[in-house]
């Protein structure tokens, strides 16, 4: 069985957490679900955060390729 690489993205908004994991094939998926809570009216998630967030998947995947390394977790809050 071959072992995949989890990337992990987060974001903390006082009491709320978001954290999404996904690996390098749903990378798009991930993009998609971070609009589609951006423009959820019921969340505090905004379309910042979902740029913002989307800009860390892009990075995670450009930074793993060119590295051959795992991409790093952002441990840092917002």
């Amino acid at each position: 069985m071959a072992s995949r690489d989890i990337n992990v993205v987060a974001l903390v908004k006082g009491s709320e957490r978001y954290v999404f994991l996904y690996d390098d094939d749903s990378r798009t998926e991930t993009l998609r679900t971070l609009n589609r809570y951006a423009s959820d009216p019921k969340l505090s998630f905004s379309w910042y955060d979902a740029s913002v967030l989307g800009q860390k998947v892009r990075q995670n995947k450009s930074h793993s390729r060119r590295e051959g390394i795992a991409p790093r977790v952002d441990r840092r809050t917002s």
